[in-house]
């Protein structure tokens, strides 16, 4: 849906199956388009099917835990999902102020990291610190990996399903809220497998072997880094978005996308979903966090 604003700008909205593609076969198909948009006769690359290079192997061999799909049945569970009726949202800025501030903070018990784990480590321990869990109950973060040209899984460059894995990582929520920002970094660093083929091979024979179920959302928090898939250099012949990403979160997922705010500054942008007392708790937490107030989006 494209919207026409006064000012000549334009806002244009989609929905999709995810069945159909993953963030990146998105930006293929978008790219697509801006390109016959200013004249080209056919998309370059040409789109790519072949949903049966994602198979299962001959035989099945599952090689590596998958967290992400086990029940959990002995947990004093009270996280259950909740719904956009329940639930608010908000936009929160990590600009390179607040980054380093993280990762400040985190160097000091647990030596260097990436953007990433610092700001999953952040927000996934202020969402459970904010929650007010018991301590035993168990919680779990899972990072959304692309699987896109790694070792022992070659895909054609046009190929637009889904080729990522969500590998989880378990903790008690007492552990998580108590220890340092470092501690939940090594945490997130676990989680992370090497992301090779071998690892997305394991997920299918997973799916086949025990059923294909979705994941097991009692207790888990996913988050799905969107900040370099190329969402935001998608033109149409007008020139590059002011943003290019998510609309929103939902209760069990938040997004990474670049943004750069009112002050110019460039930086991540990630949408959280949380009923809103705990929102309450939660923004506090972050701004605890780095030691200086969060700037909100909206």
């Amino acid at each position: 849906m494209v919207t026409r604003l006064r000012c000549g700008g334009f806002v244009l909205a989609l929905r999709f199956n995810h069945t159909m593609c993953d963030s990146l076969g998105l930006v293929l198909f978008l790219n697509a388009v801006a390109d016959m948009a200013k004249g080209t006769d056919s998309p370059s690359p040409p789109p790519v099917w072949q949903r049966e290079l994602m198979n299962a192997r001959e035989p099945p061999h599952i090689t590596y835990t998958h967290h992400e799909f086990e029940e959990l049945y002995d947990t004093k569970s009270t996280l259950e999902v909740m719904d956009d009726i329940h639930t608010v949202h908000r936009y929160i800025f990590f600009g390179p102020k607040e980054i380093t501030a993280l990762k400040t903070r985190i160097s000091r018990t647990h030596g260097p990291c990436t953007t990433y784990e610092a700001l999953a480590a952040c927000v996934w321990r202020c969402r459970t610190v904010a929650f007010g869990l018991h301590p035993d109950e168990l919680v779990r973060l899972s990072s959304v990996m692309n699987g896109r040209g790694k070792p022992g899984f070659q895909l054609p460059s046009g190929y637009y399903g889904n080729v990522f894995a969500y590998p989880a990582v378990p903790a008690k929520a007492g552990e998580l809220s108590e220890n340092s920002l470092g501690f939940a970094v090594g945490l997130v660093k676990k989680g992370k497998p090497e992301m090779i083929g071998e690892y997305l091979k394991s997920v299918a024979a997973t799916m086949v072997m025990k059923g294909r179920h979705l994941y097991t959302a009692k207790g888990l928090f996913i988050i799905s880094d969107n900040s370099r898939v190329g969402f935001q250099d998608v033109d149409f012949g007008w020139g590059k978005p002011l943003y290019g990403g998510i609309a929103k979160a939902v209760f069990l997922i938040s997004f990474f996308m670049r943004f750069r705010n009112s002050k110019g500054e460039e930086g991540i942008v990630v949408p959280v979903c949380l009923p809103l007392p705990v929102m309450e708790r939660f923004e506090e937490e972050v701004k605890r966090m780095i030691g200086e107030e969060a700037d909100e989006v909206v």
